[in-house]
Order: structure tokens, then C-alpha cells, then sequence
């Protein structure tokens, strides 16, 4: 288990726990199970004391842990058949984005997700979840191709943003996310959109221009990463926890506001702690927004996308 800074004390208790537990299987004459036991209960109830308030800054920190479950874990796990489609056919195949067909409870569904990896690795192989250019024009020619044949498009978000470097520049990174999020605006099929860690910026937007947008208790989506924030406001990225605070980048805060449809509750801790429980709560509120979806002609899914997004913002604006 890998500990946030904010967990530091859960780590040693946890830590002195588990010694205790060595200690016993090393030498089974020595009987620990109460004092482990006593150190689990306080562990139980320091968990759920740290994670009953979190501030904003430490959202991010939880929607950033290396362990929460990625796109690739969930593609795994809820969809079937799945058939991944590569390459934007113009320049390469970009692999921060993972997307093809598959079966979602048997229904046929396009599905579309930032794969930030889960090792060095793969983690530098996916770019850390940044897209470039040829990744938003490949969402772009898998959401034209879902339009094609009638089928639901699903997407997966969790990026720190769009890829800045001096190449995704030169091919035009700003177009083609422009592009992908008028795609989302024009399909006339059912599009959902999870935000299953962080949903940064304008990489976040082009595939989360959805008929329903959910996002997991502890995922952050915002404008611009605290830090970055900081930077330009206060020439300090040490600031970010103010700026995480006036980002209002929490589920909570944006169901408020409107941006957001649905918030999917995490186990005690974060998504971290129990992956399978949380893939499984992820699936239950896709198969409920896709049946609330069901149905509607493609002409009245486009017009209630573009009324929700024009309307962006006015729920909640006194609070």
C-alpha cells in the first residue's frame, strides 16, 4: 500500500500492525492477535476520521494515487469483447488513449479512456495519461464510427492534461481537442463520461462533453492542476492548496454548480483501498445512466447536450 503524505500516521499504525502479525508467523508460540487487533480498530477509525472532511488539496492527492484503479482496469473488468482500435489515421497511434468496441452488459458500446499506466513502464509508454494530438483525432474517429452504427459511446477520464510539449504543439494539440470536444456536441448517440481520477483541463473536456457526466467521490476536474494555478496567480506553486480551494474543483462542489450529473461514492479511503468494489459502483451507475438514456432519438441527445453545456454554471452560482 502506498501512503499519501496526509496518511503518515495510518501508515504506522497499520505498519506496527502487520509487524506484530510477522512477529507471530515467525514465532507461532507468541500470541498477538489482541494487540493487533487494537491496533486495527484505531487504524479503522483514524481512516475514517481522515477521510470524512477532506480539504480540496487532498482530493487531489487521492485522485492522483498510483493505485486507484485506471481505465484499463475497468475496461477489463466491466466490458466484454472488447476489441481496441488504434491510430488516428493521419500520423501515429498515441497510447495515453485506449479506446475500441465492446459489450457492456451485452449491449453494444464504444468505449474511450486516458490510460495513465501503472508502473514506470507503462507509465512512460502512455505518456502519463497525456494525450496528444493523434490521441484526441483517434476519440474523434472512434466517436464518428460509434455514430455510424448507433452505438452508446462511453469514456473514461483521467488526465493531468492534455500533453504541452513542443511537438503535440506543432500538430496542432489546441485544434484537435477543439475538434474532439465539437465531436462530443455532434454524435446523436447516448455519450457518458466518467471522471474516474483527475480530469484536467481541456484533455478532460474533449471526451467529457457528455449527455451525462459522473465522477468517483475522490476524482477532481478543473480548469488548470492547483499547482499550475499557483503558478501564474501567485508566481508560487507552493500555494496550491489555496488554489485547489478557489479552483471548486471537488465532485461535491461541482454537482453544485451543475457541471457534473452524478456522484459515485468510493470505499472508506479512496478508491485505492478496494479497486473491485469500486469498478463494480462505477458499473452500476453506467448501466443506470445508459437505461436513463435509452431510447431517446439522436436529435433530442444532441439538443439536451448542447442545452446542458450551454447552460453550464447557472445551478449553484449564489452558493
Amino acid at each position: 500500500m502506498n501512503y499519501l503524505e496526509f496518511e503518515k500516521p495510518l501508515a504506522e499504525i497499520e505498519g506496527k500492525a502487520e509487524e506484530l502479525r510477522a512477529m507471530a508467523r515467525s514465532n507461532p508460540g507468541m500470541d498477538v492477535a489482541k494487540e493487533a487487533e487494537a491496533l486495527d480498530k484505531k487504524a479503522e477509525v483514524m481512516l475514517i476520521d481522515l477521510y470524512k472532511d477532506l480539504s480540496p488539496w487532498r482530493k487531489c492527492q487521492v485522485a492522483r494515487h498510483p493505485d486507484r484503479p485506471h481505465c484499463k482496469d475497468y475496461i477489463e473488468a466491466l466490458f466484454s469483447d472488447y476489441t481496441p482500435l488504434a491510430g488516428d489515421r493521419n500520423f501515429a497511434e498515441d497510447h495515453a488513449v485506449m479506446g475500441g468496441l465492446a459489450r457492456f452488459n451485452d449491449l453494444p458500446v464504444m468505449v474511450i479512456g486516458h490510460e495513465k499506466g501503472n508502473d514506470t513502464k507503462s507509465r512512460i509508454e502512455r505518456n502519463f495519461g497525456m494525450a496528444r494530438p493523434e490521441g484526441y483525432r483517434k476519440a474523434i474517429r472512434l466517436m464518428d464510427l460509434a455514430n455510424r452504427f448507433r452505438l452508446p459511446v462511453i469514456t473514461l477520464v483521467d488526465t493531468p492534461g492534455a500533453y504541452p510539449g513542443k511537438g503535440a504543439e506543432e500538430r496542432g494539440q489546441a485544434e484537435a481537442i477543439a475538434r474532439s470536444t465539437q465531436k462530443c456536441l455532434e454524435i446523436g448517440v447516448p455519450l457518458i463520461s466518467v471522471i474516474i481520477g483527475e480530469g484536467g483541463s481541456g484533455g478532460a473536456v474533449a471526451f467529457a462533453t457528455a449527455n451525462r457526466v459522473a465522477m468517483l467521490e475522490h476524482s477532481v476536474y478543473s480548469v488548470i492542476s492547483p499547482e499550475g494555478c499557483a503558478s501564474i496567480l501567485w508566481k508560487d506553486a507552493e500555494k496550491m492548496r489555496e488554489a485547489a480551494e478557489a479552483l471548486r474543483l471537488t465532485a461535491q462542489d461541482l454537482q453544485k454548480l451543475g457541471v457534473i450529473d452524478r456522484i459515485i461514492k468510493e470505499p472508506m479511503g479512496g478508491a485505492q483501498r478496494a479497486p473491485k468494489d469500486t469498478i463494480a459502483a462505477v458499473g452500476k451507475a453506467l448501466d443506470a445512466m445508459l437505461k436513463d438514456l435509452s431510447g431517446k432519438k439522436p436529435e433530442a441527445l444532441i439538443r439536451d447536450r448542447r442545452t446542458k453545456f450551454l447552460d453550464m454554471g447557472s445551478k449553484g452560482l449564489a452558493a
